[in-house]
């Protein structure tokens, strides 16, 4: 075991989510495998320190591990799998994109880097890969040297997190957070568009008025949006309510009927339908004993 995925295997406490004492960064053990399944990605990055995970995306597969990792330039719907035991679980740090510090450090490099030199190493702007080296691994190595002291922490984590965003803008496929820092770009209005979709994912949805909130016209809008998240509107629209459905159905033991309305669904029988496409099981299984 490295001396990464050791410091990881000591800070993840727990299965799932371990928070950490620094806001935006927190680490994941995963004991079992997980079989392909849909989920949505948030914006950040994701290092693994053990184990490796594929992502199916656009119509290809990514495969991360602890020589590459996955950074999100935006939030993505995407289904992944991954094998995993208790003797060797998964074990990652994901770290959020902080769009402030991504626009200082961009405005201190920009002229001594040439980002079209940066190739886009995958199809879709929303997610790319790319290889952990040597300055990566030890930054990542000392946020979680001092992630393990609260007072270090504190102190020293905010400046390892802007150093890792330094690294990252530094590396191959870097050029696609730049154009989410850069306004005007086709990115940066598309990430504008997310939000307003992330934030009201339950009310009625219009492409044509949410084009027009980001100044483009609705046939541009249609291809730029597909182009940084594979999918159209309607169907990145249809799978964050799906998405958001599951956790209301999993973690507050919502009916199916109520998680259909609370994310904008009108229909109980379309959202079961849906549902059980997209996930492969009816809204009551996947909410325990809850009714449909």
């Amino acid at each position: 075991m490295s001396e990464i995925a050791e410091l990881m295997s000591k800070l993840a406490i727990s299965e799932g989510k371990t928070e950490t004492g620094l806001p935006g960064v927190g680490l994941y053990k995963t004991s079992g495998s997980i079989h392909r399944t849909p989920l949505l990605y948030q914006q950040g990055l994701i290092i693994l320190g053990q184990g490796a995970k594929l992502v199916h995306f656009g119509g290809r597969v990514y495969q991360y591990d602890q020589d590459h990792y996955l950074a999100l330039s935006v939030p993505i719907a995407a289904e992944c799998e991954a094998v995993a035991t208790p003797e060797k679980p998964l074990l990652s740090l994901v770290v959020d994109i902080d769009l402030g510090v991504l626009n200082e450090l961009i405005g201190q490099i920009e002229d001594r880097i040439d980002y079209r030199s940066l190739t886009q190493g995958c199809t879709h702007q929303g997610l790319f890969l790319a290889r952990a080296d040597a300055a990566f691994k030890s930054t990542v190595l000392r946020l979680l040297m001092a992630l393990s002291c609260p007072l270090e922490a504190q102190v020293l984590g905010p400046g390892l997190v802007r150093e890792l965003l330094f690294r990252v803008l530094c590396g191959e496929n870097a050029a696609a957070l730049h154009a989410l820092a850069t306004k005007n770009t086709n990115m940066s209005r598309i990430e504008k568009a997310l939000k307003q979709i992330h934030g009201n994912f339950s009310e009625p949805f219009n492409v044509d008025q949410l084009a027009g909130f980001v100044n483009m016209s609705p046939s541009t809008f249609h291809r730029a949006f597909k182009d940084v998240t594979a999918f159209s509107p309607i169907q990145y629209l249809k799978r964050v309510r799906l998405n958001k459905a599951r956790s209301l159905l999993r973690e507050d033991g919502v009916r199916a009927s109520e998680a259909a309305r609370m994310v904008g669904y009108e229909s109980v029988s379309q959202f079961s339908r849906e549902f059980r496409r997209y996930f492969g099981i009816s809204p009551s299984h996947a909410g325990g004993m809850n009714e449909e």
